[in-house]
């Protein structure tokens, strides 16, 4: 895996504040093309109605700058908010892709919601699976997506010339890490993610998919591998493998379920599809009780 630091992608962040999530849009800077990375649909919950806000202000940016979308990539199934993949293609073009594992995923969450037997279990909803170590190109740039599971099974790391978008794989150095404790989920399995991760040149530029903010400082989503490998709290050069599984494992039990994952999985298992109507027309989500 050769890595080119000396390639610089230009990088577009966007900010959906309900949902604590960044997107971005990543140019290749000797062409006009690019890819989306972890994008938004917004979804209110009580209403069940959703909304394009977030995914409208990608496309105005790429429209007003003449970008061509080649990719529009998820780095793992998320529990936290629904993607606007489709949305996105039908405005912009470009495949929807996400890591292999997808179907580790699908067949854990198509029984957890008794999806039924035309929901595919093989990543077909998908245009583009990625495989461990798979080069790919936006535009004249080698991109290269690494497997980085523990926080579910089809987390990716993505890495475009100096930098690297790691999805839930780690957060900025004083919040840490994501939860473990999701359906395929392991910590043993996230901290040898992570070691992989900070094996990367200490100049490495990462692009967090999240940020909470902790002690009210403000939102951030831009770490090092230096600075995570020497200040993060959960996963310093200094913390051992059996350390971090007993502090994972002992705070994931403190967690309360997101706020949107029964909706979210739902929805993303299927790359940003919602389920095929009722025999009414409308479309529905189902709400598994007592289960979690």
């Amino acid at each position: 895996m050769e890595i080119k630091m000396e390639i610089k992608p230009e990088v577009k962040k966007f900010f959906d504040q309900d949902t604590n999530t960044f997107s971005y849009v990543v140019k290749d800077p000797t062409s006009n093309f690019c890819a989306i990375i972890d994008s938004v649909l917004n979804f209110d919950a009580p209403s069940g109605s959703t909304s394009f806000a977030a995914a409208d202000e990608i496309i105005e940016y790429v429209n007003s700058n003449s970008l061509k979308v080649e990719w529009i990539i998820e780095t793992h199934v998320h529990a936290d908010h629904l993607s606007a993949a489709p949305y996105l293609k039908s405005k912009l073009g470009g495949k929807i892709a996400i890591g292999e594992n997808v179907t580790i995923v699908q067949n854990v969450f198509g029984k957890v919601f008794n999806a039924g037997t035309d929901f595919e279990l093989d990543g077909s909803q998908f245009d583009y699976l990625f495989k461990d170590n798979e080069i790919y190109k936006i535009g004249n740039i080698d991109a290269i997506a690494i497997s980085t599971p523990g926080h579910t099974p089809a987390c990716m790391t993505h890495i475009i010339g100096n930098s690297a978008f790691v999805g839930d794989t780690i957060f900025m150095p004083d919040q840490g890490t994501a939860r473990a404790d999701f359906p395929g989920g392991d910590a043993k399995i996230l901290f040898k993610s992570i070691k992989k991760l900070l094996s990367l040149p200490d100049e490495m530029q990462l692009y967090m998919c999240h940020d909470y903010a902790p002690n009210g400082r403000e939102i951030k989503y831009q770490s090092t591998i230096a600075e995570e490998r020497a200040k993060n709290i959960h996963v310093n050069d200094k913390i051992s493998e059996d350390e971090f599984v007993a502090m994972r494992s002992k705070r994931d039990k403190t967690l309360g379920m997101p706020r949107l994952i029964l909706p979210s999985v739902q929805v993303n298992m299927r790359a940003g599809n919602f389920p095929k109507p009722d025999d009414n027309g409308t479309i529905y989500l189902k709400l598994p009780v007592n289960l979690f």
